[in-house]
């Protein structure tokens, strides 16, 4: 079992590998099964915004909201696709959004 997996785009993943994670690069049509089977083998995944478009929105939800393993979405390194601002997610839950 990988203690951290990375799913996203070779340079980020670069940065990733040297930190000590395993990392994932899968071609569009490939990132279900990469993201299923980082859930499987993981405690921690983390998955680019870019990637995670390519995901149904119903089972990322589900995976972020789980308790094990951790899933984060991550920008990669160009900044490129930002994930959502927790702080904004939870002020349009409330009903306090600007």
């Amino acid at each position: 079992m990988a203690a951290v997996t990375f799913i996203g785009d070779e340079v980020t993943a670069q940065g990733f590998r040297l930190a000590g994670a395993e990392t994932r690069v899968p071609k569009d049509d490939d990132v279900a099964t990469a993201f299923a089977d980082a859930l499987r083998d993981s405690g921690l995944v983390l998955i680019t915004a870019d990637v995670a478009g390519h995901l149904d929105p119903d089972d990322l939800d589900l995976a972020v909201r789980g308790a094990a393993p951790l899933v984060l979405v991550v920008p990669d390194a160009a900044m490129r696709t930002l994930p959502p601002d927790p702080a904004e997610i939870v002020e349009q839950v409330l009903g306090i959004a600007p």
